[in-house]
């Protein structure tokens, strides 16, 4: 048939909205105005509205909102002993990354099948000052962590951070715990050109150190301590502004395309990590499989010209950096799971006939 299917959708986005974006692209460019400007303030502002949260604080990237977070908390802590934060053990570098820096101990913990911190594999005596929650692949924390957890983590004085980079938009994009972190870069659903994230939070004084952090600490906030030059710019924002338009609409694409894989995967080997316990309330960042001889199925589908992607191919508690703090160990559910999952395309602008094709294909290399 003469498929080649890309991973991400980018350039067909892009062909859609080229007039728009250029037409942003051009008001900005002519207002001289290229920082901490009105479209901040606009995509700001939706962002608080779209999550039911008080501020929302727009900075460089993912990463940086959550070294945001992290540095906001680890000042709080008046003992010179490093407190211990709780990470389940798979996810993206950047999560451990950002407290590694700010100084904190790590504890990295195990998932459960779909691939999120498994509460019960927390030891009952271990003493730890925070717990990150990770929305690996865009599933929704609260249909994962029950009420009684975060309202125990909540009483016993653990904060509850996010790392919502993948999941944002799920669950109705309600935030849980003391601070989010959301991600733009061009691999998420809500994707600018380049980096881009935010701070998410009902905390007054956390919300003023993110704006005091990303501007070296000019707004002199109460820390012994210098911040960076972290902020997304006007073009970043007015982009993102024109795409808001139509975040619905994708979203509804990426829940139809998954509805469809998920039921012509149903009789066979593979499980999808996206079921129904989770589907109504799932972000759809991506999708993935869990598969017997992951590697020959990407092998067999690179053949027939679909590009995959494995997220992630090892744990935390494996990398090199980062083995040197304790977690599970090589039998654990992480670790099976790095070994067995793949990443199949999933943007709204595949074809119903592309995502027929990915799934013929899927099958017949099983």
């Amino acid at each position: 048939m003469g498929y080649k299917i890309p991973f991400t959708g980018l350039p067909r986005q892009y062909n859609n909205l080229r007039q728009e974006i250029l037409d942003s692209t051009d008001q900005v460019l002519r207002s001289g105005q290229l920082m901490n400007g009105p479209w901040t303030h606009k995509f700001e502002n939706w962002l608080a509205v779209r999550t039911g949260a008080l501020h929302a604080v727009t900075c460089h990237s993912g990463t940086q909102a959550l070294e945001i977070i992290a540095e906001y908390w680890r000042g709080l802590e008046l003992n010179n002993k490093p407190p211990r934060v709780l990470i389940p053990s798979l996810t993206f570098v950047a999560t451990a990354n950002a407290f590694l820096r700010a100084g904190w101990d790590i504890h990295f913990v195990d998932v459960d099948v779909n691939g999120l911190l498994d509460a019960d594999k927390i030891p009952l005596d271990l003493d730890y000052q925070a717990v990150v929650l990770v929305g690996l692949y865009g599933a929704a924390i609260s249909h994962t962590h029950s009420v009684m957890a975060l309202t125990r983590w909540l009483r016993n004085n653990v904060t509850v951070i996010e790392d919502a980079a993948q999941n944002w938009l799920g669950n109705n994009s309600v935030r849980v715990g003391d601070g989010s972190a959301i991600s733009f870069d061009p691999m998420k659903n809500l994707a600018c050109y380049g980096n881009g994230g935010a701070v998410i939070t009902e905390n007054h004084d956390l919300a003023d150190f993110a704006r005091a952090w990303g501007n070296h600490n000019k707004g002199n906030y109460k820390a012994e301590r210098g911040g960076s030059n972290s902020r997304m710019s006007e073009l970043d924002c007015a982009h993102m502004m024109v795409k808001t338009q139509y975040i619905d609409q994708w979203q509804a694409r990426r829940r139809k395309i998954a509805a469809y894989m998920c039921e012509r995967f149903a009789n066979t080997s593979i499980r999808c990590l996206i079921n129904e316990q989770n589907e109504h309330n799932h972000a759809f960042h991506k999708f993935v499989i869990d598969v017997d001889q992951r590697n020959r199925l990407q092998e067999k589908l690179w053949d027939a010209s679909i590009d995959t992607r494995i997220h992630y191919s090892q744990p935390l508690h494996d990398d090199s950096v980062l083995r040197q703090f304790p977690g599970p160990n090589m039998l654990s559910v992480a670790s099976a799971l790095s070994q067995r999952v793949l990443s199949l395309p999933i943007y709204p602008e595949l074809s119903d006939s592309e995502v027929e094709y990915i799934s013929d294909r899927v099958i017949e290399s099983i």
